[in-house]
Protein backbone atom coordinates (compact mmCIF):
# COMPACT_ATOMS: atom_id res chain seq x y z
CA UNK A 1 0.00 0.00 0.00
CA UNK A 2 1.24 3.15 -1.10
CA UNK A 3 2.34 6.27 1.78
CA UNK A 4 -0.03 9.10 1.58
CA UNK A 5 3.00 11.08 0.63
CA UNK A 6 2.81 8.64 -3.07
CA UNK A 7 -0.91 8.57 -3.13
CA UNK A 8 -1.53 12.49 -5.27
CA UNK A 9 -4.59 10.94 -7.89
CA UNK A 10 -3.57 10.43 -11.44
CA UNK A 11 -6.94 10.54 -12.97
CA UNK A 12 -8.32 13.76 -12.83
CA UNK A 13 -11.51 14.78 -10.80
CA UNK A 14 -10.39 12.44 -8.32
CA UNK A 15 -8.71 12.93 -4.74
CA UNK A 16 -6.08 10.87 -3.11
CA UNK A 17 -8.12 9.30 -1.04
CA UNK A 18 -10.39 8.09 -3.63
CA UNK A 19 -8.06 7.52 -6.52
CA UNK A 20 -8.23 4.11 -8.32
CA UNK A 21 -4.75 4.86 -9.82
CA UNK A 22 -1.98 6.41 -7.53
CA UNK A 23 1.80 7.42 -7.85
CA UNK A 24 2.99 3.83 -6.40
CA UNK A 25 1.07 1.61 -8.51
CA UNK A 26 2.10 2.09 -12.70
CA UNK A 27 -0.76 1.16 -14.62
CA UNK A 28 -0.81 -2.07 -16.84
CA UNK A 29 0.36 -1.05 -19.59
CA UNK A 30 4.01 -0.44 -18.42
CA UNK A 31 4.16 -4.12 -18.52
CA UNK A 32 3.50 -4.85 -21.91
CA UNK A 33 6.05 -6.25 -24.97
CA UNK A 34 5.87 -2.75 -26.64
CA UNK A 35 5.97 0.16 -24.25
CA UNK A 36 6.93 2.25 -26.93
CA UNK A 37 3.23 2.07 -28.56
CA UNK A 38 3.48 3.68 -32.37
CA UNK A 39 6.76 5.42 -31.80
CA UNK A 40 9.25 2.35 -32.41
CA UNK A 41 11.96 0.98 -29.99
CA UNK A 42 15.62 1.13 -29.82
CA UNK A 43 15.56 -2.28 -32.50
CA UNK A 44 13.51 0.09 -34.73
CA UNK A 45 14.38 3.61 -34.30
CA UNK A 46 12.01 5.84 -35.92
CA UNK A 47 15.01 7.83 -36.36
CA UNK A 48 18.37 8.90 -35.09
CA UNK A 49 17.30 11.56 -32.72
CA UNK A 50 15.02 9.49 -30.79
CA UNK A 51 15.92 7.92 -27.66
CA UNK A 52 13.34 5.17 -25.58
CA UNK A 53 12.92 5.50 -21.57
CA UNK A 54 11.56 2.92 -20.15
CA UNK A 55 11.95 1.43 -15.97
CA UNK A 56 11.91 -1.80 -16.75
CA UNK A 57 14.99 -1.13 -19.43
CA UNK A 58 13.34 -2.20 -22.59
CA UNK A 59 14.46 1.52 -23.50
CA UNK A 60 18.38 3.33 -24.03
CA UNK A 61 17.35 4.65 -20.40
CA UNK A 62 15.51 3.94 -17.28
CA UNK A 63 15.18 7.06 -16.33
CA UNK A 64 14.09 10.64 -17.75
CA UNK A 65 16.63 12.51 -16.54
CA UNK A 66 20.19 10.52 -18.08
CA UNK A 67 18.09 10.71 -21.52
CA UNK A 68 17.38 14.38 -20.86
CA UNK A 69 21.64 14.50 -20.13
CA UNK A 70 22.62 12.04 -23.12
CA UNK A 71 20.16 14.39 -25.70
CA UNK A 72 22.64 16.67 -26.59
CA UNK A 73 22.55 18.93 -29.62
CA UNK A 74 19.52 20.51 -30.53
CA UNK A 75 15.54 18.93 -31.89
CA UNK A 76 16.41 15.60 -30.18
CA UNK A 77 13.47 13.47 -28.96
CA UNK A 78 12.58 11.05 -25.92
CA UNK A 79 9.56 8.41 -25.94
CA UNK A 80 8.46 8.15 -22.64
CA UNK A 81 7.18 4.45 -21.85
CA UNK A 82 4.22 4.04 -18.90
CA UNK A 83 5.59 3.97 -15.34
CA UNK A 84 5.69 6.38 -12.71
CA UNK A 85 9.13 8.23 -12.48
CA UNK A 86 10.41 9.49 -9.27
CA UNK A 87 12.70 11.98 -9.64
CA UNK A 88 13.61 15.54 -9.80
CA UNK A 89 14.14 16.42 -13.62
CA UNK A 90 15.98 19.48 -15.31
CA UNK A 91 15.92 20.51 -19.05
CA UNK A 92 18.57 23.23 -19.62
CA UNK A 93 18.83 25.68 -21.76
CA UNK A 94 21.49 23.99 -24.18
CA UNK A 95 18.81 21.25 -25.01
CA UNK A 96 16.77 23.43 -27.02
CA UNK A 97 13.72 22.06 -29.16
CA UNK A 98 13.80 18.99 -27.10
CA UNK A 99 10.58 16.85 -27.10
CA UNK A 100 8.80 14.83 -24.35
CA UNK A 101 6.24 12.02 -25.52
CA UNK A 102 4.40 9.52 -23.56
CA UNK A 103 4.20 6.68 -25.01
CA UNK A 104 0.98 5.53 -24.77
CA UNK A 105 -1.04 8.58 -25.64
CA UNK A 106 -2.84 8.91 -22.44
CA UNK A 107 -1.23 11.10 -19.85
CA UNK A 108 -2.81 9.33 -17.18
CA UNK A 109 -0.16 6.14 -17.95
CA UNK A 110 2.94 8.31 -17.74
CA UNK A 111 4.07 10.14 -14.68
CA UNK A 112 6.99 12.75 -13.71
CA UNK A 113 6.86 13.17 -9.89
CA UNK A 114 8.47 14.16 -7.05
CA UNK A 115 7.77 15.67 -3.27
CA UNK A 116 9.48 18.67 -2.31
CA UNK A 117 7.99 21.80 -1.15
CA UNK A 118 9.84 25.33 -0.52
CA UNK A 119 10.09 24.53 3.14
CA UNK A 120 11.93 21.17 2.28
CA UNK A 121 15.81 22.18 3.46
CA UNK A 122 18.27 21.54 1.37
CA UNK A 123 20.44 18.72 1.23
CA UNK A 124 23.82 20.84 2.25
CA UNK A 125 21.99 22.15 5.46
CA UNK A 126 22.00 26.13 4.12
CA UNK A 127 18.26 26.80 3.89
CA UNK A 128 15.40 25.19 2.59
CA UNK A 129 14.69 25.03 -1.29
CA UNK A 130 12.29 27.57 -2.26
CA UNK A 131 9.54 27.42 -4.55
CA UNK A 132 11.72 27.03 -7.72
CA UNK A 133 13.72 24.43 -5.79
CA UNK A 134 10.32 22.53 -4.94
CA UNK A 135 9.75 21.76 -9.16
CA UNK A 136 9.44 18.46 -10.00
CA UNK A 137 10.32 19.19 -13.54
CA UNK A 138 12.26 22.17 -14.52
CA UNK A 139 12.37 23.21 -18.30
CA UNK A 140 14.71 25.71 -19.03
CA UNK A 141 15.07 25.10 -22.71
CA UNK A 142 13.34 26.97 -25.89
CA UNK A 143 11.27 25.39 -28.33
CA UNK A 144 10.50 22.59 -25.39
CA UNK A 145 7.48 20.04 -26.08
CA UNK A 146 5.76 17.75 -24.30
CA UNK A 147 2.77 15.25 -25.26
CA UNK A 148 0.70 13.34 -23.25
CA UNK A 149 2.34 13.42 -20.23
CA UNK A 150 1.87 13.70 -16.35
CA UNK A 151 4.10 15.94 -14.23
CA UNK A 152 2.96 15.97 -10.40
CA UNK A 153 4.23 16.97 -7.23
CA UNK A 154 2.77 14.58 -4.41
CA UNK A 155 3.91 16.75 -1.16
CA UNK A 156 1.17 17.26 1.05
CA UNK A 157 0.72 19.72 3.59
CA UNK A 158 -1.35 17.27 5.89
CA UNK A 159 1.74 15.07 6.33
CA UNK A 160 3.91 18.13 7.71
CA UNK A 161 2.23 20.25 9.30
CA UNK A 162 5.09 22.06 10.41
CA UNK A 163 6.05 23.52 7.29
CA UNK A 164 5.55 26.92 6.62
CA UNK A 165 6.62 26.85 3.15
CA UNK A 166 3.87 24.76 1.18
CA UNK A 167 4.50 26.02 -2.83
CA UNK A 168 5.26 22.63 -4.23
CA UNK A 169 5.61 22.93 -8.04
CA UNK A 170 4.92 19.75 -10.76
CA UNK A 171 6.91 22.10 -13.23
CA UNK A 172 8.49 25.00 -14.10
CA UNK A 173 8.74 26.24 -17.34
CA UNK A 174 11.08 29.13 -18.41
CA UNK A 175 11.82 28.33 -21.96
CA UNK A 176 10.58 30.76 -24.75
CA UNK A 177 8.43 28.64 -27.17
CA UNK A 178 7.20 25.99 -24.85
CA UNK A 179 4.58 23.77 -25.88
CA UNK A 180 2.20 21.11 -23.85
CA UNK A 181 -0.44 18.72 -25.48
CA UNK A 182 -3.06 16.64 -23.67
CA UNK A 183 -0.65 17.08 -20.58
CA UNK A 184 -1.52 17.05 -16.86
CA UNK A 185 -0.40 18.78 -13.93
CA UNK A 186 -0.97 17.79 -10.43
CA UNK A 187 -0.23 19.51 -7.32
CA UNK A 188 -1.88 21.47 -4.23
CA UNK A 189 -0.03 25.25 -4.37
CA UNK A 190 1.79 26.69 -7.05
CA UNK A 191 1.30 23.40 -9.27
CA UNK A 192 2.24 25.01 -12.74
CA UNK A 193 4.84 27.69 -12.92
CA UNK A 194 4.53 29.37 -16.27
CA UNK A 195 7.79 31.48 -15.84
CA UNK A 196 10.62 32.89 -17.78
CA UNK A 197 14.14 32.67 -17.62
CA UNK A 198 14.70 36.93 -16.51
CA UNK A 199 12.83 39.31 -15.76
CA UNK A 200 13.50 41.46 -19.10
CA UNK A 201 12.49 37.98 -20.99
CA UNK A 202 8.89 37.52 -22.42
CA UNK A 203 8.61 33.34 -22.38
CA UNK A 204 5.85 32.19 -24.86
CA UNK A 205 4.15 29.18 -23.79
CA UNK A 206 1.19 27.43 -25.39
CA UNK A 207 -0.93 24.53 -23.07
CA UNK A 208 -3.62 22.76 -25.52
CA UNK A 209 -6.04 20.18 -24.09
CA UNK A 210 -4.43 19.83 -20.49
CA UNK A 211 -5.31 19.62 -17.73
CA UNK A 212 -4.63 21.46 -14.31
CA UNK A 213 -5.68 20.45 -10.78
CA UNK A 214 -4.66 22.31 -7.14
CA UNK A 215 -5.68 24.85 -5.12
CA UNK A 216 -3.46 28.36 -3.80
CA UNK A 217 -2.29 30.14 -7.02
CA UNK A 218 -1.55 26.86 -8.64
CA UNK A 219 -1.15 27.99 -11.88
CA UNK A 220 1.14 31.55 -11.65
CA UNK A 221 4.39 33.39 -12.87
CA UNK A 222 5.11 35.88 -15.63
CA UNK A 223 5.45 33.78 -19.18
CA UNK A 224 2.94 34.66 -21.76
CA UNK A 225 0.32 31.67 -21.90
CA UNK A 226 -1.80 30.60 -23.95
CA UNK A 227 -4.42 27.97 -22.04
CA UNK A 228 -6.27 27.03 -24.67
CA UNK A 229 -9.22 24.23 -24.05
CA UNK A 230 -7.92 23.33 -20.98
CA UNK A 231 -9.49 21.92 -17.74
CA UNK A 232 -8.62 23.57 -14.22
CA UNK A 233 -10.06 21.84 -11.39
CA UNK A 234 -9.71 22.98 -7.86
CA UNK A 235 -9.51 20.95 -4.87
CA UNK A 236 -11.19 20.32 -1.48
CA UNK A 237 -8.82 21.67 1.91
CA UNK A 238 -9.16 19.72 5.02
CA UNK A 239 -6.88 22.71 6.19
CA UNK A 240 -9.30 25.81 6.29
CA UNK A 241 -13.02 25.95 7.95
CA UNK A 242 -13.79 28.71 5.92
CA UNK A 243 -13.84 30.24 1.83
CA UNK A 244 -11.50 31.13 0.23
CA UNK A 245 -9.57 28.05 -0.04
CA UNK A 246 -7.71 29.80 -2.81
CA UNK A 247 -7.27 31.18 -6.42
CA UNK A 248 -6.74 29.81 -10.02
CA UNK A 249 -4.34 32.02 -11.20
CA UNK A 250 -1.76 34.14 -10.46
CA UNK A 251 -0.07 35.90 -12.85
CA UNK A 252 3.37 37.88 -12.31
CA UNK A 253 3.35 39.53 -15.64
CA UNK A 254 6.26 42.30 -16.31
CA UNK A 255 4.97 46.15 -16.86
CA UNK A 256 6.87 46.15 -19.74
CA UNK A 257 4.91 42.98 -21.42
CA UNK A 258 1.80 43.22 -23.01
CA UNK A 259 0.68 39.59 -23.04
CA UNK A 260 0.29 38.02 -19.62
CA UNK A 261 -1.98 34.82 -18.99
CA UNK A 262 -4.73 34.14 -22.01
CA UNK A 263 -7.39 31.17 -20.90
CA UNK A 264 -9.74 30.58 -23.79
CA UNK A 265 -12.54 27.99 -24.88
CA UNK A 266 -11.27 26.44 -21.14
CA UNK A 267 -13.40 25.59 -18.17
CA UNK A 268 -12.85 25.19 -14.63
CA UNK A 269 -14.87 22.72 -11.87
CA UNK A 270 -14.45 22.23 -8.23
CA UNK A 271 -14.22 19.26 -5.51
CA UNK A 272 -15.00 22.28 -3.18
CA UNK A 273 -18.12 23.69 -1.99
CA UNK A 274 -19.91 26.57 -4.23
CA UNK A 275 -18.00 30.01 -4.19
CA UNK A 276 -14.93 28.79 -2.51
CA UNK A 277 -12.45 30.27 -5.11
CA UNK A 278 -11.43 33.07 -6.55
CA UNK A 279 -10.33 33.01 -9.99
CA UNK A 280 -7.41 35.04 -9.39
CA UNK A 281 -5.30 37.31 -7.85
CA UNK A 282 -2.15 39.29 -8.81
CA UNK A 283 1.71 38.40 -7.71
CA UNK A 284 3.87 41.89 -7.78
CA UNK A 285 6.93 39.57 -6.41
CA UNK A 286 9.64 41.28 -4.38
CA UNK A 287 11.82 40.76 -7.21
CA UNK A 288 10.19 43.05 -9.37
CA UNK A 289 7.65 45.30 -8.09
CA UNK A 290 7.24 47.44 -11.50
CA UNK A 291 4.89 43.79 -12.48
CA UNK A 292 1.56 44.58 -13.96
CA UNK A 293 -0.23 41.61 -13.46
CA UNK A 294 -2.07 40.21 -16.96
CA UNK A 295 -5.17 37.94 -17.21
CA UNK A 296 -7.48 37.54 -19.97
CA UNK A 297 -10.48 34.44 -19.13
CA UNK A 298 -12.47 34.42 -22.39
CA UNK A 299 -15.10 31.53 -24.25
CA UNK A 300 -14.91 29.86 -20.72
CA UNK A 301 -17.45 27.97 -18.87
CA UNK A 302 -16.69 29.01 -14.62
CA UNK A 303 -18.49 26.73 -12.85
CA UNK A 304 -19.94 27.03 -9.47
CA UNK A 305 -16.85 26.84 -7.09
CA UNK A 306 -15.82 30.54 -8.63
CA UNK A 307 -16.67 33.27 -6.77
CA UNK A 308 -19.75 34.88 -8.92
CA UNK A 309 -19.52 38.19 -6.46
CA UNK A 310 -15.99 38.92 -5.96
CA UNK A 311 -13.75 36.82 -8.46
CA UNK A 312 -10.47 38.66 -7.53
CA UNK A 313 -8.82 39.78 -4.97
CA UNK A 314 -4.97 40.99 -4.02
CA UNK A 315 -2.49 39.69 -2.58
CA UNK A 316 0.24 42.45 -1.53
CA UNK A 317 -1.13 45.77 0.16
CA UNK A 318 -0.46 48.26 -2.32
CA UNK A 319 -1.38 46.53 -5.32
CA UNK A 320 -4.75 46.20 -5.81
CA UNK A 321 -6.30 43.50 -8.26
CA UNK A 322 -8.08 46.42 -9.53
CA UNK A 323 -4.87 48.35 -10.98
CA UNK A 324 -3.83 45.10 -12.91
CA UNK A 325 -4.85 43.83 -16.33
CA UNK A 326 -7.63 41.27 -15.01
CA UNK A 327 -10.46 41.18 -17.63
CA UNK A 328 -12.99 38.60 -19.04
CA UNK A 329 -15.24 38.24 -22.28
CA UNK A 330 -18.53 35.82 -22.84
CA UNK A 331 -17.73 33.43 -20.24
CA UNK A 332 -20.40 30.89 -19.28
CA UNK A 333 -21.69 29.48 -16.14
CA UNK A 334 -22.62 30.29 -12.29
CA UNK A 335 -18.89 31.38 -11.91
CA UNK A 336 -19.32 33.58 -14.75
CA UNK A 337 -22.70 35.52 -13.62
CA UNK A 338 -22.03 39.60 -13.21
CA UNK A 339 -23.52 40.61 -10.01
CA UNK A 340 -21.06 43.31 -9.65
CA UNK A 341 -20.19 44.78 -12.72
CA UNK A 342 -17.33 47.11 -11.02
CA UNK A 343 -15.97 43.33 -9.91
CA UNK A 344 -15.54 41.94 -13.20
CA UNK A 345 -13.89 44.17 -15.77
CA UNK A 346 -15.43 43.18 -19.23
CA UNK A 347 -13.61 43.10 -22.58
CA UNK A 348 -15.83 44.73 -25.42
CA UNK A 349 -15.89 42.91 -28.80
CA UNK A 350 -13.05 45.41 -30.42
CA UNK A 351 -11.14 44.82 -27.54
CA UNK A 352 -11.73 40.91 -27.41
CA UNK A 353 -10.18 40.86 -30.89
CA UNK A 354 -6.62 41.76 -29.34
CA UNK A 355 -6.95 38.81 -27.21
CA UNK A 356 -6.00 35.90 -29.26
CA UNK A 357 -3.70 32.94 -28.92
CA UNK A 358 -2.24 34.31 -32.74
CA UNK A 359 -1.33 37.53 -30.65
CA UNK A 360 0.57 36.32 -28.17
CA UNK A 361 2.22 33.55 -29.55
CA UNK A 362 3.58 35.97 -32.50
CA UNK A 363 7.11 35.78 -33.17
CA UNK A 364 6.74 39.42 -34.82
CA UNK A 365 5.03 40.84 -31.88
Amino acid sequence: MPSRRTALSLLAGTTAATAALTLGAPGARARTAHPFGRHGSPARRRDPRTLYVDPYGRGDHTDVQSAVDAATGTGRTLVIAPGVYRATVLVPAAREGLTLIGASGDARDTALVYGNAAGTPKPDGSGTLGTSGSASVTVQAAGFTARDLTFANDWLRSDNPEYTGTQAVAVKVQGDRSAFHGCRFLGHQDTLYADSLALTSFARHYYRDCYVEGDVDFVFGRASAVFDRCHFRTLTRTDLASAPYGFVFAPSTAGANPYGFLVLRSRVTSTAPDAYYKLARPWVPSSDLTARPMLTVRDSHLGPGIDAVSPYATMSAGFPWQDQRFAEHRNTGPGARVTVPANRPQLTAAEARAHTPARWLSAAR
